[in-house]
């Protein structure tokens, strides 16, 4: 990626004094008044606005969502996923599918949709792979979560999805800026140690912009926190940790005797391991045919 003016620094300058620069960089920049994501579509905030107002109509949607076509291919796909079209009726039309997914997961499915185009922009150029990798595990996550608060009967089970999909984002920032530094890009436990440092807090700068609920965004940024406490009703982090953990079990036989099965998020949701057991074996269709609708 080429680095503007004096960011570049030397590879071979040494790891200390790199950090020190990517450390300044980064601090100032999420400290500017407006810090954004490299190349993320006007699409995605056009119809994340529209569909924030009470009085927005069904028509003055497709309209929006219309003018993009690759869009509009990725909502018919979803309606028509195993997740959401339980029925086994194909819809053919936008006005259908965003009638039969509702509002709050057409917006989900927006967002999703525009990060996944990002990596084709020339900023993302050389960071391709990297991109996939969260992207996809990303996906993941999304569906999964999904999975995880419908068979439970929650009512965010969409708030879920986009969660998911958000945690992205704070990865996605940090890569970009990183990307400056080959050196610290080089040593994978030194940019593991930057991820781990900086994702939660670029990511809660950048939702912050985009006028989401506050749950979504503690979720997405910091699921991994949810409280340690086994007590009190669950909530958004508890869904996406849990789905978190579940989403590395490839089948369910490799449940029995899984130490996550103990953390507090599973009791609040009152996942025992017949009830995860469950979850996985109802949600596999599910979650194949929403990754295969989120990660382009």
């Amino acid at each position: 990626m080429a680095v503007p003016g004096n960011m570049a620094l030397n590879p071979g300058a040494g790891i200390a004094p790199a950090l020190v620069e990517f450390t300044r960089q980064i601090g100032a920049e999420l400290a500017a008044e407006a810090p954004e994501l490299p190349a993320f579509p006007e699409i995605a905030m056009r119809v994340r606005q529209a569909l924030s107002r009470d009085e927005v109509s069904i028509d003055e949607v497709v309209r929006i969502v219309g003018a993009e076509p690759s869009l509009s291919v990725r909502l018919l796909q979803l309606a028509n996923s195993a997740a959401v079209n339980r029925g086994d009726q194909r819809v053919t039309t936008l006005r259908t599918a965003i009638t039969r997914m509702g509002f709050s997961l057409a917006r989900s499915a927006t967002i999703a949709f525009a990060m996944s185009q990002m990596r084709r922009a020339e900023s993302w150029r050389g960071l391709q792979d990297r991109f996939r990798e969260i992207w996809e595990s990303c996906a993941r996550l999304a569906a999964t979560a999904f999975s995880v608060a419908r068979q439970r009967r929650r009512a965010d089970a969409d708030q879920a999805l986009l969660a998911g999909m958000l945690h992205a984002v704070g990865k996605l920032y940090v890569l970009t800026r990183v990307s400056r530094f080959p050196v610290l890009m080089g040593d994978p436990a030194i940019a593991a140690e930057i991820d781990q440092v900086w994702q939660a807090r670029a990511g809660r700068v950048l939702l912050a912009r985009w006028t989401l609920p506050s749950e979504v965004i503690e979720a997405a940024c910091g699921f991994d926190q949810a409280a340690a406490g086994a007590h009190g009703p669950a909530n958004l982090s508890d869904v996406l940790l849990s789905a978190h953990y579940l989403m590395g079990v490839r089948d369910v036989s490799g449940l029995p005797g899984a130490a996550f099965l103990a953390e507090p998020c599973f009791a609040r949701l009152g996942l025992d391991l017949d009830g995860a057991a469950r979850v996985l074996q109802a949600s596999t269709a599910e979650i194949a045919s929403l990754r295969a609708a989120l990660a382009d």
